[in-house]
């Protein structure tokens, strides 16, 4: 305890207070030195220069006085990336560096030597040469190994997608060699390519599936993707389709106006497809036109959790036109309008503008938060623990948002495109064990390896995709040899029938992809395909239900 006599003298209470101001002057003493320094030199320090803001003038200031050599152009590119990451979960910036690679599945097209391939085993393998690009015009064939890119090796654990990108990938009309290694060959094939504009399609598959049904695929909205589908629309129109599977799942989006003119193709003259407002950003409506390829056909829409922006765009100007129903489950909720603004570095920012609504004034945009971004995409986790792709009743619909259709059905708002008809997640298509061997490519690669060394043989007994379509013994022989190769599962396995039921449809799908490419495996592939089931049961003449034209459900009476 402190006596009440023992006090501090008072005659040094003056001292930290002359050290405090010492140190204060010596600091602004020092900032003024500086800029009078700068002034003689003509420079003018960015916090006192007139104009500008804050932030242009920090960044100008660290590139001139800060102490270390930095790199300015990556100190930006940090900062828009925060600063956008400030806003929506859809703002984003685009940095030189990856403007083009972002912007070619929209634009339709890139330039390069026009295969698709796959990392396995550390080796890029050929899974497809695109018709008539340059490496099928040049002699590469499905299966063949890509081992070097001119002095570039393509080979080894450190191999990336990125680094195949950048060795395959140019300008249209330069030069590449690379040495293929094949089967059968015991040398190195050498193949001098010609690079050149590769169109990269958005329709994935597109064939009959049933008498009179059509089925289309779309992967994304792009720049091609209306001429795409007139073009495919007019073909199984030839081959006798009255109705259509419009398969949008897993479909991401794109551009805007490829979703209104395929939205148009279904609606008749004048009906509205969607319209967009933002706060600077004045309401334009879009509003279907006299041309329309498939405006009285009946017609299904598959959507999913992953189907978002455009395709959302289409579901939903069919759902509240009555025009077609919608199978599935909840789409994803993407509906901000995003600008690309370039800028002078190569870049660009995609800045949300404005929001969309369907038809009926609901918008599709989901809830997020504007500094929780991680959540915002980690959604659809939420909607599997919480059981939403499971149960219709788990389904978080906003009642509070109700909306009419004309024919009075009554459609929410809140996030997503609700579906007509819930469509619950197939979990139990393959047994856990088959699932667990595709999920982590042990599938896909057993058929590569399958198929590399039986390819010369299996082209020459299947003609045709029709041919391998309607039989493939192999399949049998397959599984024995899957079960030989894998022994750790060989005991446990082998005499499962739904596992080899499972294994015996995934090796006839995957040797068809490998074979004749998409045009195989689709047909294949949605032959258990449940949502597929459940839309070709609606349309069959035999359903015993149906929506009339006023999208009611009515008994069929054919």
């Amino acid at each position: 305890m402190m006596d009440s006599n023992d006090r501090r003298p008072h005659s040094f209470w003056w001292i930290p207070l002359l050290v405090f101001s010492s140190l204060a002057l010596g600091f602004w003493g020092a900032r003024l030195v500086m800029q009078r320094q700068m002034e003689e030199k003509g420079d003018v320090a960015p916090f006192y220069s007139a104009g500008g803001s804050n932030l242009e003038a920090v960044m100008e200031f660290i590139k001139e006085y800060y102490v270390d050599t930095i790199s300015a152009s990556r100190l930006e590119d940090k900062a828009l990336a925060s600063l956008l990451r400030q806003l929506d979960p859809h703002s984003e910036y685009i940095p030189p560096s990856h403007f083009k690679m972002v912007n070619e599945p929209l634009e339709g097209n890139f330039e390069g030597i026009g295969v698709e391939f796959n990392i396995i085993h550390d080796t890029v393998r050929v899974i497809q040469v695109i018709p008539g690009g340059p490496s099928e015009k040049a002699g590469l064939q499905a299966g063949d190994r890509i081992v070097k890119a001119d002095t570039i090796r393509l080979t080894g654990s450190t191999l990336t997608n990125e680094k195949v990108f950048k060795a395959l990938r140019g300008k249209g009309g330069t030069k590449v060699k690379v040495y293929i290694k094949r089967s059968g060959e015991k040398d190195l094939l050498e193949f001098l390519i010609i690079r050149d504009k590769i169109p990269l399609h958005s329709l994935e598959s597109a064939f009959i599936i049933s008498p009179g049904i059509g089925y289309m695929r779309f992967r994304q909205f792009s720049a091609t993707t209306s001429d795409e589908f007139r073009e495919v629309i007019n073909k199984l129109s030839r081959e006798g389709m009255r109705k259509l599977i419009l398969d949008l799942r897993g479909n991401g989006g794109g551009f805007l106006n490829a979703a209104v003119e395929m939205a148009d193709e279904f609606l008749p003259k004048g009906m509205r497809v969607v319209y967009t407002e933002g706060r600077k950003y004045p309401k334009k409506e879009y509003f279907a036109t006299e041309y329309g390829s498939f405006e009285n056909g009946e017609l299904v829409v598959l959507v999913d959790e992953n189907s978002a922006s455009a395709s959302e765009i289409v579901a939903g100007a069919l759902q509240d036109n009555d025009r077609a129903y919608v199978l599935g489950r909840r789409t994803f909720g993407k509906g901000l309008v995003q600008d690309q603004i370039p800028l002078r570095n190569g870049g660009a920012i995609r800045l949300t503008i404005a929001r969309y609504y369907t038809p009926s004034g609901r918008c599709i945009q989901k809830p997020y938060k504007m500094d929780d971004h991680y959540n915002y995409f980690m959604e659809e986790l939420e909607r599997y623990n919480d059981g939403e792709l499971f149960h219709q009743d788990s389904v978080r619909l906003d009642t509070t948002q109700k909306f009419k259709t004309p024919s009075g059905r009554t459609v929410y708002g809140g996030g997503g495109i609700m579906p007509d008809i819930f469509i619950p997640l197939d979990t139990g298509r393959f047994h856990p064990a088959v699932n667990r061997w595709y999920r982590t490519g042990r599938i896909q690669q057993f058929c590569f390896d399958f198929a590399d060394e039986h390819r010369a043989g299996l082209k020459k007994k299947y003609t045709s995709v029709k041919d391998f379509i309607k039989k493939f013994p192999e399949s049998e022989w397959m599984i024995d040899l899957w079960f030989k190769k894998s022994l750790e599962d060989g005991g446990k396995y082998a005499s499962n029938m739904k596992v080899r039921e499972g294994l015996k449809f995934i090796f006839h799908a995957q040797m068809g992809r490998l074979l004749f490419g998409d045009e195989a495996f689709y047909p294949l592939w949605t032959s258990n395909d449940r949502d597929v089931l459940k839309a070709l049961e609606l349309l069959s003449d035999k359903a015993e239900c149906r929506f009339d034209r006023n999208h009611k459900l009515v008994k069929n009476s054919r």
